[in-house]
C-alpha cells in the first residue's frame, strides 16, 4: 500500500499551485483523507483495548462487522470512512485516547458507523451502540430517538427494509426511513442540484462542525427548500462557467452544514476535522453560493494536501497582513487565505468573461481586488522564511498565476473601486494593529 503522501506527485502539486487541480486530484485528496480516517479508527480500536475502555468491546465488534461487510459492499464502507462527521469523531476520539483522556472519548460510536453501513448495504446484523440523552446518530443518515430516553449502550438489531431499515431496540422498534422523518427517527435531508450530485444537509450530528455553538439546529422545511433553490442556481452557474470548480466540489464535498447567520453578510468555513463539509449561514442567492464554493473548495484542497505534504515550517514565528482579515496572520493562515482568494479571484475572472460584453463592474472590481490581495500575500509568504522547500515552490506557482492575471486589463472605474477598498482595509488594519505597522 502506498503511503498517503506518495499519492501526491510533483505534477499534481504544480496543478494545485496554479489554483485548480480538477476532479482527479480532488478524488486523490479524498482518498488521502479516507486513509487517515481508517488509520485513526484502527488506532481507536487498539487504544481502547489497551486502556480497557468501557466501550472497547463495542468498538472492536463494530470494527469486525465493518471488515465483514466490506468485501461485498466496499463503496458503502468507503463512504462511511469519508463522511466528515466520522472523520471528526475519529480525530477527536483517537486524540483523547492517545492523550490520556479516555473518559472524554466515545470509541463505541463506531457501532453507529457500522449500523449506518449495514443499513445502506442491506446487511442484517446485531450490535451495541452507545446512547446519550436518549439518542444516537447514524452518521450520514439521521438520528434515532429512543422511546424511553435510555442512557448507555443499547442492543440494536438491523433489519433492512424497502425504505431503509427497521431497528429492533429492546422491546421497541424504530423505522429508519431514508426519505422522511418517522416516530423516533429524524432523517438527514439530501439536496441534489443535478443528477449525480448528492449533498447531505447535516443539521443534526454533534460532530458536524468543530466550533461550539456555531452550527444551526434543525432547519424547518421551508428553509430547506430555500437552500435547495439556491443550490440549484449555484450549480447552474458553476456547471456553465466554472466547470473545474464544479467538478472539484462534486468530487470532494458531500455535506452542507448550516451555520448561525451573522449580523451582516454571510459566514462560511471549512475545517480540517470535517473534510468534505462546506459550512455556511443561510445563502442569499445562487451567485453568492457559487462564489462560496469557489472559496471553500480551495480551503478543502489545501487542508487535505497539508496533511501529507508539509508546506510550512512548524513553530515558525511570523505574522503579517492579510487583506481579508482584521488580525495579523501566521504563515499557515496567510497560506490558507492566499490560496482561497486565488480561487475567489479566479471565480470573478471567469464571471466577468461569461457576461458576453454585458457590463459587470462588480465582477471586475472583485477580480481586481482579490488577485492583487492574494498576490500581495504570496510575496509576504516568500519573504517570511516560514515555507518549506516544497512550500516555496507551491507559493511560487500561485504567484505565477496571479501575475498572469494582473496583466489583464480591468476597466478604470472597477480598478479604482478595488484599490480604494484595499486601501481602506489596510488603513483600518494598521490602526487596529499598530505594533505590526
Amino acid at each position: 500500500m502506498r503511503r498517503a503522501g506518495d499519492r501526491i506527485t510533483d505534477e499534481m502539486l504544480s496543478r494545485l499551485a496554479a489554483g485548480g487541480g480538477g476532479a482527479d486530484i480532488a478524488q486523490e485528496l479524498c482518498a488521502v483523507q479516507e486513509s487517515r480516517n481508517r488509520l485513526l479508527v484502527s488506532g481507536i480500536v487498539q487504544e481502547a483495548a489497551r486502556l480497557r475502555h468501557e466501550q472497547g468491546r463495542l468498538a472492536a465488534d463494530a470494527y469486525a462487522l465493518l471488515a465483514d461487510i466490506e468485501p461485498s459492499a466496499p463503496k458503502e464502507v468507503r463512504r462511511a470512512f469519508r463522511y466528515p462527521a466520522v472523520g471528526a469523531w475519529a480525530l477527536r476520539c483517537y486524540a483523547s485516547l492517545a492523550g490520556g483522556d479516555p473518559a472524554g472519548a466515545e470509541p463505541g460510536r463506531l457501532g453507529a458507523v457500522a449500523a449506518a453501513v449495514a443499513i445502506r448495504s442491506r446487511t442484517p446484523c446485531r450490535l451495541r451502540i452507545p446512547a446519550r440523552r436518549g439518542t444516537f446518530m447514524l452518521p450520514g443518515l439521521g438520528r434515532v430517538v429512543l422511546p424511553s430516553g435510555v442512557e448507555g449502550p443499547v442492543d440494536v438489531e438491523v433489519h433492512p427494509g424497502p425504505l431503509g431499515a427497521r431497528l429492533g431496540i429492546g422491546r421497541s422498534a424504530v423505522e429508519v426511513d431514508l426519505a422522511e422523518d418517522r416516530p423516533g427517527w429524524k432523517v438527514l435531508h439530501r439536496v441534489s442540484p443535478v443528477p449525480g450530485v448528492d449533498l447531505v444537509l447535516d443539521d443534526l450530528d454533534g460532530y458536524r462542525w468543530p466550533e461550539t455553538g456555531a452550527a444551526r439546529p434543525r432547519l424547518p422545511g421551508g428553509e430547506r427548500e430555500h437552500w435547495a433553490s439556491c443550490l440549484r442556481e449555484a450549480w447552474r452557474i458553476l456547471a456553465s462557467d466554472h466547470r473545474t470548480v464544479a467538478a472539484e466540489v462534486a468530487s470532494a464535498v458531500s455535506v452542507l452544514t448550516p451555520l448561525a447567520s451573522p449580523a451582516h453578510g454571510q459566514n462560511s468555513g471549512s475545517a480540517r476535522e470535517t473534510f468534505g463539509t462546506v459550512a455556511l449561514s443561510r445563502p442569499v442567492g445562487g451567485l453568492t453560493l457559487a462564489a462560496t464554493f469557489a472559496h471553500e473548495i480551495q480551503h478543502a484542497k489545501l487542508t487535505a494536501l497539508l496533511d501529507v505534504v508539509p508546506l510550512t515550517r512548524p513553530g515558525h514565528r511570523f505574522a503579517g497582513y492579510a487583506p481579508w482579515r482584521d488580525d495579523p496572520r501566521p504563515v499557515y493562515g496567510l497560506l490558507q487565505g492566499a490560496y482561497a482568494f486565488l480561487g475567489v479571484a479566479g471565480f470573478w475572472r471567469r464571471r466577468r468573461q461569461a457576461v458576453d460584453g454585458t457590463d459587470d463592474s462588480y465582477a471586475d472590481a472583485q477580480f481586481a481586488r482579490w488577485r492583487d490581495g492574494a498576490h500581495l500575500v504570496t510575496g509576504t509568504l516568500l519573504r517570511s522564511g516560514g515555507l518549506t522547500e516544497r512550500g516555496h515552490d507551491f507559493v511560487t506557482g500561485m504567484r505565477a498565476t496571479l501575475e498572469h492575471w494582473r496583466a489583464e486589463p480591468v476597466p478604470a472605474g472597477a480598478a479604482a473601486r478595488a484599490r480604494q477598498e484595499a486601501e481602506r482595509h489596510r488603513e483600518a488594519w494598521e490602526r487596529r494593529n499598530p505594533g505590526f505597522v
